[in-house]
This record gives structure tokens, C-alpha cells and sequence, in this order.
């Protein structure tokens, strides 16, 4: 299974999670630096993570149509 670490940006659905993903990716060319963000539906069963957290979330199977993942733990 996949495991990602982000920020909850969005607690407002019912047992889903917004997590934001943030990576620094390199120019191959310039050789610079630059961030790359992506944003993942994750299943919240609890609702007890809330904006501003760093979580770790985790493959799954789909729960919904945009939901793939589920928050296993808080960092």
C-alpha cells in the first residue's frame, strides 16, 4: 500500500478529508527548485482530524467515486 503525508485543507464533508500533498520537484534543465501540490478525498470515519493537521493517509479500495484513500494516523 501506498502511504502519503499532508495537511488536512478542508474538514467539511461528513467522514472525508481534503489532504494536500506537497512535494519540491528539480528542474532538470535550470537546475531550480519548485513545489508541486495535489490534493486527495480521504475517508475520515470519526470525523476527528480537522483543518491544519498532518496526516498520514493510506491506499484503499474506493470507497465513493473520488475517495481511494483513508487516514490512518496523525503526525
Amino acid at each position: 500500500m501506498k502511504k502519503l503525508i499532508g495537511e488536512v485543507v478542508s474538514d467539511k464533508m461528513n467522514k472525508t478529508r481534503v489532504i494536500e500533498i506537497i512535494q519540491w520537484k528539480k528542474n532538470e534543465k535550470y537546475l531550480k527548485y519548485f513545489k508541486v501540490s495535489k490534493r486527495f478525498k480521504a475517508h475520515d470515519e470519526k470525523n476527528e482530524f480537522k483543518m491544519g493537521d498532518k496526516v498520514e493517509i493510506i491506499e484503499t479500495r474506493p470507497i465513493s467515486r473520488d475517495k481511494r484513500w483513508a487516514i490512518s494516523k496523525k503526525i
